[in-house]
């Protein structure tokens, strides 16, 4: 008899089973999605906002409100990383999703600038704080293998959501006005993450699992999450700074990020600015969402496979050279041709981290690692757009913020030149430093 099983460690269709990482990567894909996809999506805002009929904000001020965001995502990024690796993801999620509910309804009600500032810049920056860099790592303790797929699979649906509130955005903008644009997907959303939060569990041993790919004969065994677990982290981080791939991680991270984050902020403005009707300028930023979550789910898979430092830098280079088309020609076909190739280099770029952590430090602790990353990604990301409004309300041209993307591009795709080959660990004996009760070989 055809059957369906639900229980989390019995998940089967027919005789099918279906390992729950693979949930896991759902759940935390949507999350992501849902929390996420606002920062993107409202962008398409800007030329409103900016409007002196509306609230006449500058191109920098507003940015302002984008860059806290993310600022306050990499100031919380280590702190968050080392709170999952030590208490679970589960007990942050319901804080984070008060926040995001919160953030969403106060946004669609602002009416000054410090408002805009405070409920979408500081509050929504603390609620994407607590879903993004932890829940990045803490879906790769699900995995032993195929990390590339649910890697790729993560972070392509969190673009898919993106380029469905794109649309979405502009459509409750221009139908219900600016404070259902938020609140609907805010109160929605909110729901959908209570839900969620249900079904995620922090490890595989919490509900009788090993992670995916692993040998039936290796035993289900928990992550220590108490002072055993401080001190594997403590001691980790102390060996993982030692090397100089990880002080350059974060750098790439942050030039990369402040480099992409001018065009993620203020493609539609330009290619209004330029001429093009608002529907156009639209559909270029969709073709860079649309492009970015393809390669989202590639480019994983092709660094697990072939090594990712060389995949990474291709995708470098990819946001180093299509911004001189928009200095050779303003014509609607180049905003879409720029978008498809620079799309392809920015989504590619930021789902290799985990990967490349994982090919440099194996099955340690990497969660505060990629949080320290997630503080070069935050600063970058909000720095950019500052610094790229900033120069184009001072030359009033958007030739300025454009080269500049191109140059911090460059100085990024020059550190992951310098980065160490990825066939080989940094850290491969750093279990020797820890007491022998606290090393992974230990029996508990």
């Amino acid at each position: 008899m055809f059957q369906i099983k639900v229980r989390p460690a019995e998940l089967a269709i027919g005789s099918r089973h279906i390992h729950y990482a693979w949930v896991i990567v759902i759940v935390g894909s949507l999350m992501w999605m849902i929390s996420t996809s606002i920062r993107f999506s409202a962008t398409v805002l800007i030329p409103h906002l900016q409007d002196p009929n509306a609230f006449g904000w500058s191109y920098a001020t507003i940015a302002f409100a984008f860059s806290l965001q993310w600022l306050l995502t990499g100031v919380a990024g280590p702190g968050m990383g080392w709170l999952a690796d030590r208490y679970g993801m589960r007990r942050l999620m319901v804080l984070g999703t008060v926040l995001f509910m919160a953030g969403m309804v106060l946004t669609g009600t602002m009416t000054r600038l410090w408002q805009f500032y405070l409920y979408f810049g500081i509050l929504l920056g603390a609620a994407i704080s607590v879903f993004q860099g932890p829940l990045v790592s803490g879906i790769t303790v699900w995995f032993k293998t195929a990390l590339g797929v649910a890697m790729g699979s993560f972070q392509a649906i969190q673009s898919l959501g993106t380029a469905l509130l794109i649309p979405l955005t502009a459509f409750l903008f221009a139908q219900f006005g600016l404070k259902w644009t938020f609140w609907l997907p805010g109160l929605v959303g909110g729901a959908i993450l209570l839900g969620l939060i249900r079904l995620f569990y922090n490890e595989p041993a919490d509900i009788g699992l090993r992670p995916f790919g692993a040998p039936q004969e290796e035993p289900i065994r928990s992550l220590q999450r108490d002072d055993t677990a401080e001190i594997r982290t403590r001691v980790f981080l102390r060996h993982a700074k030692r090397t100089h791939a990880f002080r350059n991680l974060i750098g790439i991270h942050f030039w990369g990020c402040m480099g992409h984050n001018i065009f993620i902020v203020f493609l539609v403005a330009m290619a209004i600015d330029q001429g093009l009707t608002k529907e156009t300028a639209i559909g270029a930023y969709m073709t860079l969402t649309v492009m970015s979550m393809c390669s989202r789910f590639l480019v994983p898979i092709v660094a697990d496979w072939l090594g990712a430092k060389g995949v990474m830098v291709v995708c470098f280079a990819l946001q180093v050279f299509p911004p001189l088309i928009l200095l050779c020609t303003q014509e609607p076909w180049a905003f879409f041709l720029f978008a498809g190739l620079f799309g392809i280099g920015m989504g590619g770029e930021v789902p290799i981290f985990p990967i490349i952590n994982r090919q440099y430090f194996g099955n340690a602790p990497i969660g505060t690692v990629y949080g320290w990353q997630m503080l070069g990604n935050g600063f970058g990301m909000g720095l950019g757009p500052l610094l790229g409004g900033f120069l184009w309300d001072q030359t009033g041209n958007f030739a300025s913020p454009v080269i500049l993307s191109a140059v911090l591009s460059f100085v990024g795709l020059t550190c992951v030149l310098l980065l160490p080959p990825t066939s080989r660990e940094l850290t491969p004996h750093w279990e020797e430093s820890l007491p022998p009760e606290a090393r992974s070989t230990a029996s508990h």
